[in-house]
């Protein structure tokens, strides 16, 4: 579900894996929460566009998962051209299937 305020919500079902994707949008870049199953904050990641390569820095660090987030992170601060700040609580290890199409719909997400 999209708003005009900036907030977009939605669910992604991946083989009985339930994944919530929340962002919030900013001219000059995002809040991305993504969680399975219920709403949780989790690992945390900040990433800053400076030119070519993004400064990236936990915040949260993960179990798990670390180079996904940090995926996240820079890709989505590098399209803004802005600051990107992902939280992601996720049950347990997803595979690099689960990873391409979640970050598919973020991508996707940010850029409508």
């Amino acid at each position: 579900m999209n708003s005009p305020n900036g907030f977009l919500k939605k669910t992604i079902d991946l083989g009985g894996r339930y994944f919530s994707l929340q962002i919030l949008k900013f001219e000059n870049g995002s809040f991305v929460s993504l969680s399975e199953g219920i709403n949780k904050i989790g690992s945390m990641v900040v990433s800053l566009n400076m030119g070519q390569n993004p400064v990236t820095t936990t915040v949260i660090p993960s179990k798990e998962d670390s180079v996904f987030l940090k995926l996240i992170a820079e890709k989505i601060c590098y399209k803004m051209n802005g600051i990107a700040i992902v939280s992601a609580f996720i049950k347990k290890e997803i595979d690099s299937e689960t990873a391409k199409v979640l970050i598919a719909e973020i991508s996707d997400m940010i850029e409508n």
